[in-house]
């Protein structure tokens, strides 16, 4: 087992030890010994990042019909946690150009890891969708860039290379959202040692587990997961139906929480981003970081809970 697999699990074991009492809104976790949001090493680098992050999708979408208010008032909770963790893709020029405003904003400028993508065809169109990031984000140097959906990743994956020689990226990765584009990314993961893996993972969506996550873990790969609600449809789900009173058991108030505890049970798991507009919302799922995950049966009783 390797150095980096042991700190993992002993992180988690240390989780389930002590994590009574943690799973409270901030600043309280603070008064019970816990500054913020745990964080997991980015295999190899000594780099830490905490284990709940924006997907930034919907609220940069949002945009032009709402502003960037809402927007600016998420990252606001995320770091009030201790979060910092903005996963965006290339937009308009206009709507990224507000986004970057926010970015840029002097008090988050230098607390947010920004990670952008590539999701084009063609390696022309990926350089100018790299730049378009650069300049409308204000970032020549970004913390970590991702071909998308592995969309002519043999086409990219060479400049992405390059910029990462340059110092034009810190990281680089590759992502996936589709259980169907599971072997590719098995196959590219082998083949070329991303840095970072971005991978769908939830309770309900669960195939991570079978090969990923601990290729991921075996290839030290730092993992970013995608679709903890499976875009909204994990709730569509659960609609009307009472939390299990057994959730108390690893500190779980809420069905959104349900499923980010179970992936963040995962030791190959560095950080979940979750999607939303609301500040209540953004608050209830980095609360999921705090107390006890789930153990190994539990995962197994929580899956059972939701297949029928």
């Amino acid at each position: 087992m390797s150095g980096e697999q042991r700190t993992r699990r002993e992180f988690l074991v240390g989780l389930g030890a002590a994590g009574a009492l943690l799973a409270s809104p901030w600043p309280g976790a603070a008064m019970r010994g816990q500054e913020g949001i745990p964080t997991r090493e980015i295999p190899g680098t000594g780099e830490r990042l905490p284990v709940v992050g924006l997907g930034s999708s919907k609220p940069v979408l949002e945009i032009p019909e709402a502003g960037t208010e809402p927007l600016r008032a998420v990252i606001d909770v995320l770091l009030r946690h201790g979060g910092r963790v903005v996963d965006t893709s290339p937009r308009s020029a206009e709507i990224d150009r507000q986004f970057g405003q926010v970015l840029q904003a002097p008090e988050l400028r230098d607390r947010l890891f920004v990670a952008a993508k590539i999701n084009t065809e063609g390696a022309e169109s990926g350089v100018a969708q790299m730049r378009h990031s650069q300049r409308l984000f204000g970032r020549p140097v970004l913390d970590l860039v991702q071909v998308e959906s592995l969309r002519d990743v043999d086409a990219h994956w060479p400049n992405l290379r390059e910029w990462k020689d340059r110092g034009e990226a810190r990281y680089i990765g590759v992502t996936v959202s589709n259980v169907s584009a599971h072997d590719r990314m098995e196959a590219f993961m082998r083949a070329e040692r991303p840095d970072f893996a971005h991978v769908n993972y939830s309770v309900v969506e669960t195939e991570s587990e079978e090969r990923l996550l601990p290729l991921a873990a075996d290839m030290g790969m730092a993992v970013l997961i995608n679709r903890p609600f499976m875009n909204g449809t994990y709730f569509s789900a659960v609609r009307g139906r009472a939390l299990p009173a057994w959730a108390a058991e690893f500190d779980c108030e809420t069905w959104a929480q349900f499923s980010l505890k179970y992936v963040l049970a995962h030791p190959a798991v560095t950080c979940v981003l979750t999607e939303t507009t609301s500040t209540e919302h953004m608050d209830e799922n980095v609360r999921a970081a705090y107390g006890r995950l789930p153990d190994q049966a539990t995962k197994r009783r929580m899956r059972a809970e939701l297949a029928g």
